[in-house]
């Protein structure tokens, strides 16, 4: 599946400019979390652990631009009711612990460019299916010049009974 995602980054920074997410980089947001304190990284961890939710399939099946940002990215036309529950799950138990999350309806989508100039002309030609089985806590670090997310933690989607 990301290999996949940076085959379709690839072909559309040829047309849009700008540049590529790095294969190894390429998830679906969840909830953006910008610059979390040390000292809340505990509470990220401990609220995380209550998060259930079962394995879900989505499709990504287009692509859109996002101008004010110059971002190109990729997504879904139907988002399954398991992502958007998980997602709400999150939301709820950030917010309840003080931590800020946008107000705005959830977009699930994948950054695959960056500074693109322009927007792609035509759509997605077939579709990419991604099977998610886990979510993960994800840090940004800089590195030779670099952005590289690094996985703090890992926790299973497991059916709720």
């Amino acid at each position: 599946m990301r290999a996949a995602l940076a085959r379709l980054a690839r072909s559309l920074c040829r047309e849009c400019g700008g540049r590529t997410v790095r294969a190894h980089n390429i998830h679906l947001t969840l909830v953006f979390l910008g610059n979390v304190p040390a000292g809340r990284r505990a509470d990220l961890l401990a609220l995380a652990d209550t998060i259930a939710g079962p394995p879900f399939e989505l499709t990504i099946d287009r692509h859109e631009y996002w101008r004010h940002n110059r971002i190109v990215w990729a997504g879904t036309a139907r988002c399954p009711q398991p992502l958007r529950d998980l997602v709400a799950q999150l939301v709820r138990a950030l917010r309840a612990m003080g931590f800020p999350c946008e107000e705005r309806e959830y977009v699930p989508h994948i950054t695959l460019l960056r500074d693109a100039r322009r927007a792609p002309a035509a759509q997605i030609t077939g579709v990419i299916p991604w099977r998610a089985a886990d979510f993960v806590l994800l840090q940004s670090v800089r590195r030779d010049g670099a952005v590289v997310y690094e996985i703090v933690k890992r926790w299973p989607l497991m059916p709720v009974v």
